[in-house]
């Protein structure tokens, strides 16, 4: 496991309600969801919850955690209409 040191200021971290390195971790497995860089089973896993509980919260914060283009998503509505 890699570690950093990033300094912010005091009134920064007390905002946060969690201890600020669980916020910064789950800020960048998020960013990195939002970005499509990992999936949302990885990015899951790495916050220690289920990956329809993921689902869940980056929807409550507006982050779409399904990444399709339009005729992916068009393929799988035709699917699903068949069903």
């Amino acid at each position: 496991m890699s570690s950093i040191t990033i300094e912010t200021p005091e009134e920064l971290a007390a905002l946060m309600g969690s201890p600020i390195e669980k916020a910064a971790h789950e800020a960048i497995v998020l960013d990195l969801g939002r970005r499509a860089a990992i999936s949302s089973g990885k990015a899951a896993r790495l916050l220690g919850i289920d990956r329809i509980a993921f689902i869940q919260a980056t929807g409550k914060m507006g982050i779409p955690s399904i990444h399709m283009s339009p005729e992916e998503f068009a393929a799988e509505a035709e699917l699903a209409k068949s069903l």
